[in-house]
């Protein structure tokens, strides 16, 4: 490690680093080639972490605080990746084969993200950093025990910039898959789906669904392939209105619902944009997960105006005493200016209070200074 090049720090991404803070941006980071490895140093030439060269607004994915104790990169690839495999074990429920293995700088794998589903596991690389050592990454994922078929998805601009993906071993990759989640069946799509096939980072509101909707109206609006709407319909919901834009997840939602043991037939299906979706009468318990309301530069404020405006909508479309569940993958608006933004909304028809709020799932861990990572909002309020 100490051939390795230096990068000189200001003082400020300086104390970041020691800190813990996996991102070391482009400004004052002297160019290399991504994947190489760097060490950083203070201003008095005191080490103050390590890394991986990256490029673009990131330049150096930083993998340890002070010197490195093991400068063996695929070493540390594979260790890192095994341990976040163990703890997976201990904290999901058994009967669930399909969860985030790794996700990022949580596990000290910066710009990894790796999911499975059943035998299957998808790799996606968020940074140039890994292209370098992907055969390393490939065989730590090789070796899990579970492991038997590999593929990378491809679709990260700035990284690939392709669609599709390729098989990494054990393949080729299955069309669709069913898999388990807390004992509740999902059918996946790796290739055709969203994200690596499914929004694997709902899983814990999904079974507070099951729990919550009993007895009620339910429509789930954004609903993609339906979990929420199967975990509301397990849990004794007397109707369920599925709602999305595209015909296929909508084609898909039904065939969970008969995976599961359900007659999609007593529930409802409409393919729709949401924006300009009227139920027939006010729900027991609306859900609503829409995409990133945001992208890019656009500033806060607009984010804000989405959302609000997004919630003065939906107000009118919940029964006194009824239930809305509602969530947000926009990064970019805080927890306090999300909440805010859902109560602007809202307050316009009728009282409302929060029930619950949470975060990423357990699966989900984000580094301890890493702000930027914390994405994932979802709230229970009733309309008083």
């Amino acid at each position: 490690a100490r051939r390795w090049p230096t990068a000189r720090l200001d003082k400020n991404t300086a104390r970041r680093v020691q800190q813990g803070h996996p991102w070391v941006w482009s400004s004052g980071v002297l160019p290399g080639r991504p994947g190489d490895p760097v060490l950083l140093q203070d201003s008095r030439s005191t080490c103050v972490g390590w890394g991986l060269r990256d490029e673009g607004d990131i330049a150096v994915r930083v993998l340890g605080r002070g010197e490195p104790e093991d400068a063996d990169i695929p070493t540390l690839i594979s260790k890192r990746i095994a341990a976040a495999d163990v703890a997976r074990a201990r904290i999901l429920p058994s009967n669930t084969d399909a969860y985030r293995v790794v996700s990022g700088a949580g596990d000290g794998l910066p710009g990894i993200i790796a999911d499975r589903y059943g035998d299957l596991v998808v790799l996606r690389l968020y940074s140039k950093a890994w292209e370098r050592w992907l055969d390393d990454i490939v065989g730590a994922l090789r070796r899990l025990p579970w492991a038997k078929v590999g593929w990378r998805k491809y679709g990260v601009r700035r990284v690939d910039g392709k669609d599709g993906g390729v098989d990494l071993f054990g393949g080729p990759v299955p069309e669709s898959l069913v898999v388990q989640e807390d004992g509740m069946k999902l059918l996946v799509r790796p290739e055709a789906g969203q994200k690596t096939g499914a929004f694997l980072d709902q899983r814990e509101h999904r079974s507070l669904v099951k729990r919550w909707a009993h007895d009620l109206t339910v429509a789930n609006l954004f609903a993609y392939n339906g979990g929420f709407s199967v975990s509301a319909a397990l849990g004794g919901a007397k109707r369920v209105i599925t709602v999305d834009l595209a015909p296929e997840a909508i084609e898909d939602a039904r065939e969970i619902f008969r995976l599961n043991g359900l007659n999609p037939d007593a529930h409802g299906f409409e393919v729709a944009d949401v924006f300009a979706w009227t139920p027939s009468r006010p729900q027991g318990l609306l859900i609503v997960d829409p995409p990133s309301l945001t992208r890019g530069k656009r500033s806060d404020d607009a984010a804000r105006a989405s959302y609000r405006k997004l919630h003065q909508s939906l107000a009118p479309h919940v029964v006194e005493n009824g239930w809305l569940c509602t969530a947000s993958c926009t990064a970019r608006l805080s927890l306090t200016d999300w909440r805010e933004a859902v109560g602007e909304g809202l307050q316009t028809h009728g009282e409302w209070s929060w029930h619950w709020v949470s975060g990423e799932p357990p699966d989900h861990p984000t580094a301890l200074m890493h702000a930027e990572a914390r994405y994932l909002k979802f709230g229970l309020l009733r309309r008083r």
